[in-house]
């Protein structure tokens, strides 16, 4: 690493400042006043003694509940109200846009409007452009910069929530290529950046041209230990007893705080090990609840079982939930995450069992952190211990604000060198420094050609002005990536994405551009391109897996006593395959990841084929919101693959590619695309109506109302929104009420019915 010249970072102890003493508009200070703010933290006040209110540059790395979203929000707020422009806030997750949505609702009071995309990057965010603050995953921002959307221009702020995340080796290159580009677009925007405590948070602040607020203080003191015989020792020499009085360490631990009405998280390796926890604990839980929760929680379990159908994991998290406990993994469907999330913070849910990317999601603070497992199996690497900065992430979310005095966080030894070990390596040491990990020509390939299609840049030299403006180039000598970028010019050139002129001048070309507006790998493109134009009639298996095949579909994982099973799948249906398979001596490791593709491919053929959430995720051992994952993408990734082939000519291949896409929307056989077009019915109704002998629209309109309205599970509100869809004014009694045992439009509809109204 080079040694450019950090910003000077400001650590300096300071008294409490009121909050009518900033200098903002009087309005902000009223309604903050009336949320309860009344002073600010330390931390706050050492960021407003910067001159970040008057537009430069800050970056904060403070602990977790240390105030730095308000901080962002008052700069925010006084950016509108000043007219220089409107607001950015990126986040790294969906489910904290949500959580960021909501939570700067309250300002639509001062007449500042807040709006949120995350999705369809295939779009340039026109219905974005009347908001005041716009909170966006950074992908989304990316995309909305690679369709050259007019109000970015207008921008005059940009908070970068979880900066940091330049050390995710997926996220990352995203995170600071969007920022290089914003830059460059936007020479004199702010950039308020929040962060973790990291080591080398005063690079960041040096790559950002900002002011360093660094900070250890807490508004709740964190007390860090390691459990081991029965005590608790903590860092400060304090040791807490525990009582042992059941089967396991862990229980009694949990119920020791739950003794003093605290909850409690507890963080573990695996989803398997969420849901064995979770089950294990319950019954020691539930003593802890009154009967008024117990009726609560009894309910809401109601409402996450469902329909009969429900997969048995649903049953099984609705089962512990009556008994005041969850778990909490990427495998729950968006829904179900909610429920715990939301019960957890009214104190319903006493304790969740969660995988450590809870720790990186919504804000869910509890009285005692535990962090059962240090260790995690990686492929290719065993069993590793995680990250320091990751369990200082879990370690943060110990304390409630406004309930404790205190939050603790416990790791578990079974030996004193073990104790030894955790207290050294996890609780007294730093957390590691942060990398930039844009040194991937995946990802170089990606940007250089979005620049490129965007007009940003349009030779060599332009490009690598762009790249100096990135962490990698802050924080390496640039010919570390000179190669990565030669490759991929070469790489987009050789696959048509680009070309260049005689004067040097580099230009997208049309399958380029668009490759670049539909966010895709351009690898994908080109593997698009060349299968469909060689295929003759491909199969419903062969565009599935085609699709599987691409870096952009998240896919399953086949273990061990599922690996002969796909060989001999693989075996049977090689031929429909546009893919070659790779030789399993040669490359076993590229032969692996071919199986977990063509498991996908299947996961996919039985959700069009109608098959019950119960079966797949029993089938294919997977959950719910693994599902969801991969018929999301696989949609996306279905509408990308109709328009390369419509931008190369490929036509014949169009309305096959795009009757898939349809059927993997609604997840249903090709029969009911015309019936599932109309609002409210999915494929559980598509299904009754078509087994009615109600086949087509045509069908629907000329059925009388009341035979439509006795169809099983349609009813009089369903069958009177169907008539008025098809042009028939209706006048009946809406008494009756949807039916809940319907599986609605595909994935998308029920589970995130909650966040319709929010997203644009």
């Amino acid at each position: 690493m080079n040694s450019k010249l950090t910003k000077k970072s400001r650590t300096a102890k300071v008294g409490i400042m009121k909050l009518e003493n900033l200098p903002i508009n009087k309005r902000v200070i009223t309604l903050l006043q009336d949320q309860g703010v009344s002073s600010l933290f330390p931390t706050q006040q050492q960021a407003f003694d910067t001159k970040v209110l008057d537009g430069k540059n800050i970056v904060l790395a403070v602990p977790t509940s240390s105030g730095k979203t308000l901080v962002a929000e008052i700069c925010m707020l006084k950016a509108i109200l000043d007219g220089r422009g409107k607001a950015l806030y990126l986040v790294p997750l969906k489910s904290l846009a949500h959580e960021k949505y909501d939570e700067f609702k309250k300002y639509d009071e001062l007449g500042i409007t807040t709006a949120m995309s995350v999705g369809d990057f295939d779009s340039s965010g026109t219905q974005l452009n009347s908001a005041d603050i716009v909170v966006l995953t950074t992908e989304r921002a990316d995309s909305l910069v690679r369709n050259k959307t007019d109000w970015i221009d207008e921008v005059g702020i940009i908070v970068v929530d979880e900066v940091h995340l330049v050390n995710d080796q997926s996220r990352g290159p995203t995170l600071e290529m969007v920022l290089a580009k914003l830059r460059k677009i936007l020479p004199k925007i702010q950039i308020i950046a929040l962060s973790a405590t990291i080591s080398n948070a005063n690079e960041i602040a040096g790559w950002l041209d900002a002011e360093l607020v660094k900070s250890t203080w807490r508004p709740i003191s964190l007390k860090e230990g390691v459990y081991l015989d029965g005590n608790i020792t903590f860092a400060d020499y304090s040791i807490r007893n525990i009582r042992r009085t059941r089967k396991e360490d862990i229980t009694d631990i949990i119920c020791d705080i739950l003794e003093e009405e605290g909850q409690v998280l507890v963080f573990v390796s695996s989803r398997r090990s969420t849901v064995a926890l979770g089950k294990k604990i319950a019954s020691a839980i539930r003593p802890f609840l009154s009967n008024e929760t117990l009726k609560e929680l009894a309910n809401i379990a109601k409402r996450i079982e469902g329909k009969a159908s429900a997969p048995e994991a649903t049953k099984t998290l609705a089962r512990i939930l009556r008994l005041g406990t969850a778990f909490h993994h990427a495998g729950l469907s968006n829904q179900e995450r909610k429920f715990v999330e939301e019960c957890f913070k009214k104190n319903l849910l006493k304790v969740i069992v969660a995988t450590p990317t809870l720790a990186a999601g919504v804000n869910l603070p509890a009285r005692r952190v535990i962090v059962r497992d240090y260790r995690r199996f990686e492929k290719g690497r065993g069993s590793v211990p995680i990250p320091i900065l990751e369990y200082k992430q879990m370690a943060g979310r110990a304390g409630r604000p406004k309930y404790d005095k205190y939050g603790e966080a416990v790791l578990l030894a079974r030996t004193e060198q073990e104790q030894e070990f955790l207290n050294d390596h996890y609780i007294l040491s730093e957390p590691e420094e942060i990398t930039s990990k844009l040194a991937s020509e995946a990802a170089i390939r990606s940007h250089i050609l979005s620049a490129v299609a965007s007009e940003m840049t349009c030779n060599r030299e332009e490009i690598d002005n762009l790249i100096e403006g990135t962490f990698f180039s802050y924080q390496y000598d640039r010919w570390k990536i000179d190669d990565y970028v030669s490759s991929s010019l070469t790489f987009l050139e050789e696959g048509e994405l680009i070309k260049s002129d005689e004067s040097g001048q580099i230009h997208a070309t049309l399958l380029g551009q668009r490759t670049s507006r539909l966010y895709i790998d351009p690898l994908t493109a080109i593997q698009f391109r060349d299968a469909l134009s060689e295929a003759d009639n491909p199969s419903e298996l062969g565009i599935l897996h085609l699709i599987c095949h691409s870096s952009d579909q998240p896919k399953s994982y086949v273990t061990r006593s599922e690996f002969e099973d796909y060989e001999i799948f693989l075996d049977d249906n090689a031929d429909e395959l546009m893919i070659p398979v790779p030789d399993s001596w040669e490359d076993p490791e590229g032969y692996s990841s071919f199986l977990a593709e063509v498991k996908t491919a299947r996961m996919l053929q039985e959700w069009i084929s109608e098959k019950s959430e119960k079966d797949i995720t029993e089938n294919f051992n997977i959950g719910m919101g693994d599902v969801h994952r991969y018929v999301q993408s696989a949609e996306w990734l279905l509408y990308s693959a109709s328009e390369i082939v419509r931008v190369c000519n490929i036509r014949n291949q169009m309305p096959e590619i795009s009757s898939i896409k349809q059927r993997v929307k609604y997840g249903v056989r090709a029969e009911l695309l015309e019936l599932v077009s109309i609002k409210g019915i999915g494929r559980v109704r598509g299904r009754m109506l078509y087994s009615h002998d109600l086949r087509n629209l045509s069908d629907l309109y000329n059925v009388p109302f009341d035979d439509l309205a006795g169809v099983p599970i349609i009813g009089t509100s369903i069958a009177k929104s169907v008539k008025q869809q098809l042009g028939i004014e209706v006048d009946t009694d809406e008494s009756e009420q949807p039916s809940s045992d319907d599986e609605e439009n595909g994935p998308f509809q029920t589970l995130l019915e909650d966040f319709d109204g929010k997203a644009n």
